[in-house]
Formats: structure tokens, sequence, C-alpha cells
């Protein structure tokens, strides 16, 4: 099977990314927002950083509430297509996460596990470390990860999903501390595979990152609507740090 990957800068360049993903909840992820902002107090003005935002879902409903939202991504044709969205307190940049923005944020939010992906370990603390040299001295931090505990024990090792006539052929295990999902599929008479690989990380595991930067953990939640974070049967970890 002929790998494609070398086409694109990564998988979640390739339009194939958010073909596969289209079927996310929108209501929901707007939802999550609203409480995650009133439960956060930011101003009503507030500077949010929207970092791994994608083609900036999140960024563009905060900004619709009335915070000044920056997005931030690796990827070039995200933030291409994110760019349509612009306006005077809305902006979006190609950016790495392992950096600092160098700028002050009243929030920063990671959200839907975009963490974890990297290859060099160190980069997991200096993202860590990025997030809090560009809070404010009233800033708060928040990770929005997957419950590894919950996904792991409720793995689907095989699956097929047809979306817009291509039939994604998904094979999910665990290996060496990482949640890998190999992804197959044919589209115009071509084979292309992918893989992602996410750091299956506990609360305890980031626990470590934080105290290794620095950084107190305020709170822990284990879904959308910020309910209590139960290691075997919360689907989120979603941890507010400063």
């Amino acid at each position: 099977m002929e790998n494609t990957a070398q086409w694109f800068a990564s998988w979640f360049d390739t339009p194939y990314y958010h073909i596969l993903y289209k079927d996310r909840d929108n209501s929901e992820a707007q939802l999550f927002m609203d409480t995650l902002t009133n439960y956060l107090n930011l101003p009503e003005d507030g500077e949010i950083l929207d970092l791994a935002c994608g083609k900036g879902r999140h960024a563009i409903y905060l900004n619709s509430l009335g915070y000044h939202v920056t997005g931030a991504d690796l990827s070039e044709n995200s933030i291409d297509h994110a760019k349509q969205f612009e306006n005077e307190t809305l902006n979006f940049q190609v950016h790495d996460m392992c950096k600092p923005f160098n700028k002050q944020f009243d929030a920063v939010f990671n959200l839907f596990t975009s963490f974890g992906y990297f290859e060099n370990e160190a980069d997991n603390l200096r993202t860590i470390q990025a997030i809090q040299a560009d809070l404010n001295e009233t800033g708060f931090g928040v990770i929005d990860f997957m419950n590894s505990d919950f996904v792991i024990d409720n793995l689907v090792p095989e699956e097929t999903k047809t979306i817009e006539g291509i039939e994604f052929h998904l094979k999910r295990s665990v290996q060496n501390g990482y949640i890998i999902k190999d992804i197959q599929f044919k589209d115009a008479g071509e084979n292309y595979q992918f893989q992602e690989r996410v750091r299956a990380f506990t609360l305890d595991d980031f626990q470590e990152l934080f105290d290794q930067a620095g950084v107190y953990l305020l709170d822990i939640f284990g879904d959308y609507k910020l309910n209590k974070f139960n290691k075997n049967t919360s689907e989120r970890l979603i941890m507010i740090f400063k």
C-alpha cells in the first residue's frame, strides 16, 4: 500500500483528516465553550489563545461571544482555511505550540486532545512552559485531553467508516505508551495510509509535567459539562491550571 504522507506536511494537513472527523459535534463544542468561559469568569473582551486550533471551530465561536481570539496551529492548510473568518478581533497564525507566542492572554486553550503527538518527549514539557509564559497574571491554562484510562479500557480494535463515499479502515492499538490509530482508505483509485500516535498521558503524567513546569493545577473535570473527573468512567480529562 502506497504511503502518501510525503505529499503533505502531516496527516492533519490533508483534506482527508477533515473528512474523517467531519461529524464532530459543533453544538457540544459550543456548549463547552459557554460553560468553560463562564466558569473561568473571563473578562467580557478578554484575550484568548486557541492553541492547535485546526480550522478554527472553537476560535470562531469564542470570538462570536465577544472575546478577542488568536488561533494558532502548525498546519498551514488549516490556517489558510481559517483566515477567511478573520476580523479585527479574530486572527489566525501558523505557530509551533512548543514555543511561546510572546503575547499575554487571559486564557490559553488547548482543546480536543491536541497534545501528546510530539516525537520528542521534551516537547511536552516545553508546551506546558510555553502556555504558562503566555498567560497574564490572572490568566488560566486549559488542556482538554482524552481520559487515556477510559479510552484504553473501551478501545475498539477495528472499525470501518464510510464518509463522503470514502471507506476508512481504522485499526486501534496501544503500543509503548501510545494510543495508535492506523488509517487506510482508497480514493480516486489511489491507496492511502496514515497513522495517529497520541501519548497515553494520565492525570499523574500531567501532574508530573505541571510540577516540572512550576504550574499549579487548579481543577479537573471529566466531560464538557464540567462534571467531576472519574478515572474509570469519564471520557475527557479537562485540566485548568495557572
